[in-house]
C-alpha cells in the first residue's frame, strides 16, 4: 500500500503512482494533496489511485479508515486469486519440467506426499529447482488457499532470523520500535518454506524444535504462547545426516523436519530433460525479441546436452537467456553459447575411461571437468568469487566448498 503526496520535489506523486501500478497491478495507492483540483483527481483515479485525500485532513479516522479499506481490498484480491489457484488440481506441476525417470519418480512422490499434512525435506543441489517443488507441494495441497511462505534462512544472521520467524515485541532490541508478527504467525494455516534449513544456528534450531512439537511460539522480548498451525516444508543442499553426524545439526529437528524426503537429482542425471528445459527457457527469453527465436540448431542442442551442468537448471537458464539476448538469427546457434559450455559440452561427447566401470568412469571425468571448469571460470573472473558464482549460477558458500573440495584458491 501505497500513500503518496501529489506535490514534491523530484518526483510527483502521478509518478508515483503510475510507477506502482506498473510494478503491481493490484498496488493500493492513495494521493493526498493539499492542491486539490477536479482534473487532478479524476487523473489520478483514471491512472488507478485508489483514492485520493484533501489536506488538511479532517482527523486521523479518515485516513486510518482509508487505509483500513486499502488492506480490506487487498485481502480480497489475494483471497480470490488463491481461489482461482485452488480450482486447478495441477496448479504448480506446470512449472516442474521433466520426462527423465528420475523426476517422474520425484513427481509421483510430490503428488502423494502433497495430500498429506506431514512435514517434508526437499534434498538437492543448487540450482534444481528446490522451491519449485515446495511451492508444488503447497498448492496441491488442502492447505493450497492459504498463504505460501518462503524464507531464506542462509540470507539472514541469527538475531534477524529469530526475528523473522518468530517476531518480536516493541522494544525488544534496539531498532525494535514496532510489535512485529513473525512468519510462523503470518503462514498460519498455511505453508512455511524454510530454504537452506542446514545452515540455521544450533541456538534457532531448538526454538523451531519446540514450535513445531508445541505448534506455539512466543516473540522474541514476549511472553505470550501464540499457537500457529503451519504446515512445515524445508530445503537443503547439504547432507544433513552427515551434519547430524558432525553434531551441526540437532539430530532431533531432523527427524522433525524429514517425515517425507524428496530427494531432487542433478540436471546431469537427468537423461534427456536438458532439450525440454532449453526450449522452455527458448520460450520465454526468445520471445522478448524484435524477432522471436524459432528453436534451437543441432549442434547447439548437442552441446548443452553433454555439458555437466554443475550450477544445474538455474545455469541453463542463465545460458539460455544469455544466448537469447546475443543470438543474431531466427535460431539459436552453437556460437551463441558461452565458451565454457562450448568446450566442455564437446569434451563430453566423447565418453572418457571407457575401459572403466560407468561408476567409476564418471566420477573420474566429473572430477576432471570440475577442476577445469572451476579453474577457467577463476581465472575468467580475476579470482573474483562473486562474479564466478554469478556465472556459474550457483551461490557463494557452494562455490567456496567446491573451491575446498577440490584444493583450489580463489
Amino acid at each position: 500500500m501505497v500513500l503518496t503526496d501529489l506535490r514534491m520535489p523530484r518526483v510527483d506523486g502521478m509518478s508515483v503512482l503510475r510507477r506502482a501500478v506498473e510494478l503491481d497491478a493490484d498496488a493500493v495507492v492513495v494521493v493526498i494533496t493539499g492542491h486539490g483540483t477536479v482534473q487532478s483527481a479524476v487523473e489520478a483515479m483514471r491512472a488507478g489511485a485508489f483514492d485520493y485525500l484533501l489536506k488538511p485532513l479532517p482527523s486521523n479516522d479518515a485516513l486510518r479508515l482509508v487505509v483500513e479499506r486499502g488492506v480490506e481490498k487487498q485481502r480480497l484480491v489475494e483471497e480470490n486469486r488463491r481461489l482461482r489457484e485452488s480450482l486447478s488440481p495441477q496448479v504448480g506441476f506446470d512449472k516442474l519440467i521433466g520426462q527423465s525417470p528420475a523426476m517422474l519418480a520425484v513427481f509421483d512422490l510430490v503428488r502423494k506426499a502433497a495430500r498429506t499434512e506431514a512435514n517434508i525435506l526437499i534434498q538437492g543441489e543448487s540450482g534444481t529447482g528446490k522451491e519449485l517443488v515446495a511451492r508444488a507441494i503447497h498448492a496441491n495441497s488442502p492447505r493450497a488457499s492459504e498463504i505460501f511462505m518462503p524464507v531464506d534462512v542462509a540470507a539472514l544472521p541469527e538475531q534477524l532470523l529469530e526475528s523473522e520467524l518468530f517476531g518480536h515485541e516493541r522494544g525488544a532490541f534496539t531498532g525494535a520500535e514496532r510489535t512485529k508478527p513473525g512468519m510462523f504467525e503470518v503462514a498460519d494455516r498455511g505453508t512455511l518454506f524454510l530454504d537452506e534449513i542446514g545452515e540455521m544456528p544450533l541456538g534457532l534450531q531448538v526454538k523451531l524444535l519446540r514450535a513445531l512439537q508445541e505448534r506455539e511460539i512466543r516473540r522474541v522480548g514476549g511472553t505470550k504462547l501464540i499457537p500457529v498451525d503451519v504446515r512445515l516444508v524445508s530445503a537443503t543442499n547439504r547432507d544433513l545426516a552427515e551434519s547430524v553426524r558432525k553434531h551441526e545439526f540437532r539430530e532431533e529437528l531432523f527427524y522433525r523436519v524429514n517425515v517425507i524426503q524428496i530427494a531432487l537429482p542433478p540436471l546431469r542425471e537427468r537423461a534427456g530433460d536438458v532439450p525440454l528445459l532449453a526450449y522452455h527457457f527458448l520460450r520465454r527469453y526468445g520471445r522478448n525479441r524484435e524477432r522471436p527465436l524459432e528453436g534451437i540448431d543441432a549442434d547447439a542442442l548437442t552441446v548443452l546436452e553433454g555439458y555437466a551442468w554443475p550450477g544445474n537448471i538455474r545455469e541453463l537458464q542463465n545460458v539460455i537467456e544469455r544466448a537469447c539476448a546475443l543470438a543474431d538469427g531466427p535460431t539459436l546457434r552453437l556460437r551463441d553459447l558461452p565458451e565454457h559450455v562450448r568446450g566442455r559440452g564437446r569434451a563430453a561427447a566423447t565418453v572418457p575411461g571407457k575401459d572403466l566401470p560407468l561408476r567409476e568412469a564418471r566420477e573420474t571425468w566429473l572430477r576432471l571437468f570440475t577442476q577445469d571448469y572451476l579453474t577457467d571460470l577463476l581465472r575468467c573472473h580475476g579470482g573474483n568469487i562473486s562474479q564466478a558464482a554469478k556465472t556459474a549460477g550457483v551461490d557463494r558458500k557452494t562455490l567456496h566448498r567446491f573451491l575446498a573440495k577440490f584444493g583450489l584458491k580463489a
